[in-house]
């Protein structure tokens, strides 16, 4: 049986310390000692001081160890005996090493240099690379320069000393001292020994990766001239500097010299050239290289097809995306989650959320498993169409199959309860987050806060804010604006000034947002009084805050208020026009902008209201001023006037618009050919001697053909508003025709499209094709009015009585 070290013999650490036999033992084995001792065991010795009997460096550091105000004395010589006895055992080396360091031994090239030599000899680089970025980082405490361990290893040979520079390279370029790395490498050059291929790929990775991408390519060429023989990954790195630098042509001669060189480029190399053109806005390039390179079986990965089919997908040119798809598949490159992450995501942004779902139960039926980041993109997408009833049965359909779900996809989830009014749902979601340990944050917090403020229920939302809290999770600013949005609209006056002074100890300032839902609160409340006494409160008031109050004023239904703040606000020249400068300025200073915006809310909250004069007298103002308006503002006017058939007014807002260069879109048009068309059937019913208006007579179908010659393409609102123009003139053919035109197109008809073309039906008797329609509306789960039920009845009915006669 082995005997055991000596150490492991000894059971009773104190007695034998107390034995005289131990200042026997060579400084090597007192030097174990101490590593391996207890520091409580050391503390019990007397002061004694050891003389080195070593030849060579010789400097004493003090080294202080706790207990009893014990201190020790080592020498150089005496930690560079024990270090060099432990030659065989790394482990123990660097542990000694270590908890020397710790206890106050101040280390000099040469322990290091020991320590080095043991690191390089047995291998162990990553605990070589940590421990010379550990030195780099304390270098100017140091009394000696980190480079004199070459020095200092000069006896090493090549191995050890190029095990070194890579570890001092990897150092210095992690805290980006990119000079004394080069020194480093060129100092390796210097003394004889061969450049690193690793350490040279690996400098010029991180300064490509910190911007320095000319620095990057001189260092190359330098390389070039000292003859050091490139790798594939070294031109991989050239390739990626040439294009972050914007030379596409000089990229692909990079190919050639590798060429030349003999080396054989991998995919990652052609990865490299196809991503650069991308970056570079040529996307379409960088596709006919990869079309290219695919064709003449040239190895691709599948990074380079999934960074294409996303940028594709980012530009909404989702059928290429989808091509590219195909077409990897047929060249043998399986699509992994990576590829089918970004078509679904770019579905879920810019096309359908069937197709969405389509290509995810296609990604998992080649054993391609979701994650919850493609799951977030899906809920997203519902919520965003206001569809957050279906997100709340996706998110459920997905927990039951048991793919992981992280905290963004619980909190589209609750958010989408929240606004069906289900926030007892939402509750027990987040409570299972809690029992899932899941790592809660503020967000989530404030997305029930968010939900027990939509009901009412102010007291459980605070006591929820005063948990997070109690939590750790400090509120932020959404969290803060909506709490007193709904402090104010509960009237509790003292409780909002509560919050203000909270956010100032939480060192949030409270800005116009705050502000705004506290004014708006107020007011939807019926607390107008008490808005208008906020504002006055504000020492510094803006135009966000005059904005909120006339917001507020129209919540209120306080129409009369809301024009006088607008004449006064023209009194007092904040919304007047310099004339004595030669630019129209706002006296309000640096608010021009910001003024605009809120002239803008003026029109929006008059049109809402009906007031189309006192919007368009703001709208006048607008103009004077010499702002054009936008297209949503010309919009929202010629909508406000053809909601009270004023037509002839919308129509010269429509070619002033025109002429001032701004395009009209598809809303636009819609407004004005839905109103064109009541007119025209107004028109139809009634006889000529009956039409008293002096209205100019447009027929609603100029403003189709406008459409039509700017290739602007019908929405859903557009083709039910047509629907309805031939069901209203039971021109039943043309309104099947455009039904089955905006299916097929992908626009899915809403309750407004079915009930127009189901009521038709009806009317012209045709009761298979109304049952045909109506249980296309349940199959949907768009649940039928009393009034379309009603037309329903009475088709039968009328059915009954033909068969009776």
């Amino acid at each position: 049986m082995p005997t055991k070290p000596l150490l492991t013999q000894i059971i009773n650490l104190k007695d034998f310390l107390k034995q005289e036999s131990y200042f026997g033992f060579s400084a090597s084995t007192r030097s174990l000692l101490i590593h391996f001792l207890p520091i409580s065991a050391i503390a019990n010795l007397n002061p004694v001081s050891f003389d080195s009997d070593v030849d060579g460096p010789n400097v004493n550091s003090k080294c202080e160890l706790q207990g009893n105000g014990f201190s020790l004395e080592l020498s150089t010589n005496e930690v560079l005996e024990t270090l060099n006895g432990l030659r065989k055992e790394p482990k123990e080396a660097l542990s000694y090493f270590q908890k020397l360091e710790t206890n106050g031994f101040s280390h000099d090239v040469y322990t290091y240099a020991a320590t080095v030599r043991i690191l390089c000899h047995c291998g162990w680089d990553m605990r070589l690379d940590s421990m010379m970025l550990e030195l780099v980082r304390k270098e100017n405490e140091l009394d000696f320069d980190v480079t004199d361990l070459f020095e200092a290893l000069s006896d090493e040979g090549s191995n050890a000393l190029v095990q070194l520079c890579d570890a001092l390279v990897k150092a210095y370029v992690s805290v980006g001292m990119f000079d004394e790395a080069i020194d480093v490498l060129f100092q390796i050059k210097r003394r004889g020994f061969a450049l690193s291929i690793l350490s040279c790929n690996f400098f010029m990775k991180r300064l490509i990766e910190c911007g320095k991408v000319d620095m990057a390519l001189a260092f190359y060429q330098q390389l070039k001239r000292l003859g050091l023989s490139s790798n594939e990954y070294t031109y991989v790195l050239l390739i990626k500097a040439l294009c972050r630098k914007g030379c596409l042509e000089e990229a692909v001669e990079v190919f050639r010299e590798a060429d030349e060189a003999g080396v054989t480029l991998n995919a990652f190399a052609y990865n490299t050239y196809i991503e650069g053109l991308c970056n570079n806005g040529r996307l379409d390039l960088g596709y006919q290289m990869l079309q290219a390179w695919q064709a003449a079986d040239i190895p691709l990965g599948v990074f380079v097809y999934s960074f294409v089919i996303h940028r594709f997908c980012n530009e909404n040119r989702l059928e290429e995306a989808e091509n590219l798809l195909r077409g990897m598949e047929k060249h043998g490159v399986l699509p992994d989650v990576n590829v089918y992450s970004a078509l679904i995501h770019g579905n879920c942004k810019f096309g359908s959320i069937k197709k969405a779902l389509d290509l995810m139960d296609e990604m998992e039926s080649k054993g391609i498993k979701t994650n919850c980041v493609i799951v977030s993109y899906i809920l997203k997408s519902l919520c965003r169409k206001d569809l957050a009833s279906q997100a709340v049965d996706q998110f459920m359909k997905f927990k039951d199959t048991q793919v992981y779900l992280d905290k963004v996809c619980y909190n589209i989830a609750m958010e989408a309860l929240c606004k069906l009014g289900k926030v007892e749902v939402a509750v027990e979601l987040f409570n299972e987050m809690k029992n899932k340990q899941m790592a809660i944050d503020v967000v989530n917090y404030t997305t029930v806060i968010y939900g027990y403020c939509l009901q009412g229920k102010i007291v459980e939302a605070f006591n929820l804010f005063l948990e997070m809290k109690g939590a750790g999770h400090e509120p932020d600013l959404v969290t803060y604006n909506i709490l007193a949005g709904e402090f104010a609209r509960c009237g509790l006056e003292q409780e909002v000034y509560y919050l203000l002074d909270d956010m100032k100890t939480q060192c949030l300032k409270p800005d116009a947002v705050v502000h705004k839902m506290i004014i708006e609160g107020f007011c939807i409340g019926g607390k107008v009084k008490e808005a208008e006494a906020f504002l006055d409160s504000l020492q510094e008031k803006c135009l966000e805050n005059y904005s909120a109050m006339f917001d507020g004023y129209c919540k209120a239904k306080h129409f009369t208020r809301a024009f006088e703040l607008f004449m006064n606000l023209s009194k007092q020249g904040i919304l007047t026009v310099n004339s004595c400068k030669q630019h129209n300025i706002f006296y309000m200073e640096g608010d021009k902008e910001k003024a605009v915006m809120l002239l803008e809310t003026m029109i929006r909250g008059f049109c809402q209201a009906g007031e189309t004069e006192k919007a368009r007298m703001v709208f006048n103002v607008l103009t004077d001023i010499g702002f054009t308006p936008d297209l949503y503002t010309y919009t929202m006017m010629i909508n406000a006037y053809c909601k009270k058939s004023r037509l002839h007014e919308a129509r010269d807002l429509f070619n002033d618009m025109k002429q001032r260069g701004i395009e009209p879109d598809v809303v636009t048009y819609t407004i004005l050919f839905n109103a064109h068309s009541k007119i025209d059937l107004e028109r139809s019913y009634s006889p000529p001697d009956a039409l008293q208006s002096e209205e100019k007579v447009v027929d609603a179908s100029v403003f189709l053909s406008e459409m039509e010659e700017m290739d602007i393409r019908p929405d859903l609102f557009c083709y039910t508003a047509l629907l309805v123009r031939y069901c209203k003139t039971k021109n039943l053919e043309d309104a099947v025709e455009v039904f089955n035109e905006m299916t097929l197109i992908g626009l899915e008809p809403d309750i407004v499209t079915y009930r127009a073309l189901f009521s038709c039906y009806c009317v012209m008797g045709d009761v298979d094709s109304a049952k045909i329609i109506l249980d296309e509306m349940l199959a949907k789960r768009i649940k039928p009015d009393k009034r379309t039920l009603a037309s329903f009845y009475h088709a039968l009915k009328a059915l009954d009585l033909q068969y009776e006669r």
